[in-house]
């Protein structure tokens, strides 16, 4: 089953986004799966045909600001956690989905977290990986020093940053084939570093975890939280303790596995997940 790049104007905004298609007619809800920093859809390149073959259509973005979608200047989109809620808001509208799953992975991925509490009809069901969900978390020191005044302008325009990010978070290395895709914007202009720079300087983390901790207490859909627990800057004790706070939690540890669970062990995601959102 093979993905397709796709892209879709949305206002003044140029949406890139990953598709994998079932063949022939499905009466299975879509999946949307939200990347984390500074990452992109491209991983979930091992997860989208794996949906699409048990006759999920899923659906990866590139946020906006990140891979291959549109790269504003911030006069333009203040990337604030509200400014990627609108923009979402607009692709999901833009593509006529109405109800869905919806998968999350990274920093970033908490900002769709806030879409689904604000969007509660049109979530069925909700997969968490390895994402701020506690008002303990912090953005890793790694990360923080890419808004740092001075430092952070020159640290985000090495496309090397992504090799230290991804490799450090996940704890493993990944092949060079891969880390070309994830270059790729990085050496395309300045603007994708520009884009990581603004994310960063304007996060909010600590409002967006209230918000998170709060909302999902009342929570009703299925929840299933799947966690590399050898992540270096999440710990799995955050996971544990939002599972048991959520009414419909599930917790799936995977040991050995990183703060990026997608890039090396879809498989074992694979056998949670897809039964999970088989929805109709």
């Amino acid at each position: 089953m093979s993905i397709t790049e796709e892209k879709i104007k949305v206002g003044s905004l140029e949406w890139f986004y990953r598709e994998s298609l079932p063949i022939g007619r499905s009466d299975l809800l879509p999946v949307v799966l939200l990347h984390g920093l500074p990452s992109q859809s491209y991983s979930w390149r091992n997860i989208l045909p794996a949906l699409a073959t048990q006759g999920t259509r899923a659906i990866a973005p590139d946020w906006i600001g990140y891979g291959f979608s549109s790269k504003p200047e911030k006069r333009d989109f203040a990337y604030t956690p509200d400014a990627f809620i609108t923009a979402l808001e607009e692709f999901i509208k833009a593509l006529e989905l109405e109800r869905f799953s919806l998968v999350v992975q990274g920093f970033l991925g908490s900002v769709g977290l806030q879409y689904a509490l604000r969007h509660p009809e049109q979530i069925a069901n909700l997969v968490i990986l390895n994402t701020p969900i506690s008002s303990t978390a912090k953005v890793p020191w790694k990360i923080q020093q890419m808004g740092l005044p001075l430092a952070g302008e020159m640290m985000t325009q090495d496309p090397l940053l992504v090799d230290r990010t991804l490799e450090g978070g996940s704890r493993y290395r990944i092949e060079d084939k891969d880390l070309d895709v994830y270059r790729k914007p990085f050496l395309k202009s300045s603007a994708a570093g520009r884009a990581l720079l603004a994310t960063i300087r304007n996060f909010q983390l600590n409002s967006a975890m209230r918000e998170i901790e709060a909302g999902f207490k009342q929570w009703q859909q299925p929840i299933l939280i799947q966690w590399g627990v050898i992540d270096p800057w999440l710990p799995v004790d955050m996971a544990q303790n939002f599972a048991d706070s959520v009414p419909q939690g599930e917790l799936i540890k995977l040991n050995n596995v990183g703060h990026y669970p997608q890039e090396h062990y879809h498989e074992a995601i694979l056998e949670d997940l897809l039964p999970f959102v088989r929805v109709l």
